[in-house]
C-alpha cells in the first residue's frame, strides 16, 4: 500500500461495524430494494468493501483523484468478491456524468480529509473537512432529488454541535454511532443520516 492509504485506511474492524450499522438502517426500505454504495473520497475503498459485503443487492462506484492511489486501489479491488466501479478523477466534477438509475437508492460514504477541522476540544467541525462535509451533503441532494439517500459520514467521537446543527437542516432523519475500539475520547464513529425518505417510518418522498 501506498503511504497515504496506509495512514487514511479505515481499518476492518472499524469498516465492518460501519458496514454493518450502514446495512441496518438502509435495509428498513421495502424488500427488493436495489442499492448503489458511493464513495467521493475512495482511497483504499476498504469501507466501501466492507458496506458492499453487508449490503445485499449492492454495487459501488467509487472516485480518486490521487493517480498513484487509483492505479494501485484498481489493481488491488480485482480480486474482490464485490462489484466496484472505480473512477480515476474528483467527484465534484464528475458526479453529474454518472448515470445512477433513479430506481436505486443511494447510499453515500462520506469520508473526506479533516485537515485542520479536528480539534481536541470543539470537536470534529463538519464546516471545515476539505471540502466541508456540509457542501457535499448539500451538493449531492441537489444532484440527485428524486432518490432515497443514506448518507454515512465518518465522524471523531466529539462533533462540533454547531456544525452538526447545521447538517441536520439539510437531511431529514438522522443518528450518531460512536465505536468503542479505541480508549474512551479516541474513537471514530459514523453518522447516519437520510433524505428522500426515513428510516422505520415508513415514509418517502
Amino acid at each position: 500500500m501506498l503511504g497515504r492509504t496506509a495512514v487514511e485506511c479505515t481499518r476492518d474492524p472499524l469498516a465492518d461495524r460501519i458496514g454493518r450499522d450502514v446495512a441496518a438502517v438502509a435495509l428498513s426500505l421495502p424488500p427488493q430494494t436495489r442499492f448503489l454504495v458511493v464513495d467521493p473520497f475512495a482511497g483504499s475503498c476498504n469501507t466501501l468493501y466492507w458496506i458492499l459485503r453487508h449490503l445485499p443487492r449492492s454495487r459501488g462506484i467509487a472516485f480518486e483523484f490521487d493517480p498513484n492511489v487509483y492505479e494501485l486501489s484498481k489493481r488491488n479491488i480485482t480480486g474482490l468478491d464485490r462489484a466496484i466501479e472505480l473512477i480515476h478523477g474528483d467527484f465534484g466534477s464528475l458526479l453529474d456524468t454518472c448515470d445512477l438509475p433513479s430506481r436505486d437508492a443511494l447510499i453515500v460514504f462520506v469520508a473526506p480529509p479533516w485537515g485542520t477541522a479536528l480539534d481536541e476540544i470543539g470537536g470534529l467541525d463538519l464546516r471545515r473537512t476539505e471540502p466541508p462535509i456540509t457542501d457535499i451533503i448539500t451538493r449531492i441532494g441537489q444532484t440527485y432529488p428524486g432518490h432515497q439517500i443514506l448518507f454515512a459520514i465518518q465522524v471523531y467521537e466529539k462533533v462540533n454541535v454547531e456544525s452538526l446543527t447545521e447538517l441536520q437542516t439539510k437531511i431529514d432523519w438522522s443518528t450518531l454511532k460512536v465505536y468503542d475500539l479505541n480508549v474512551p475520547g479516541l474513537n471514530h464513529g459514523i453518522l447516519l443520516g437520510s433524505r428522500g425518505w426515513k428510516p422505520g417510518s415508513g415514509q418517502t418522498r
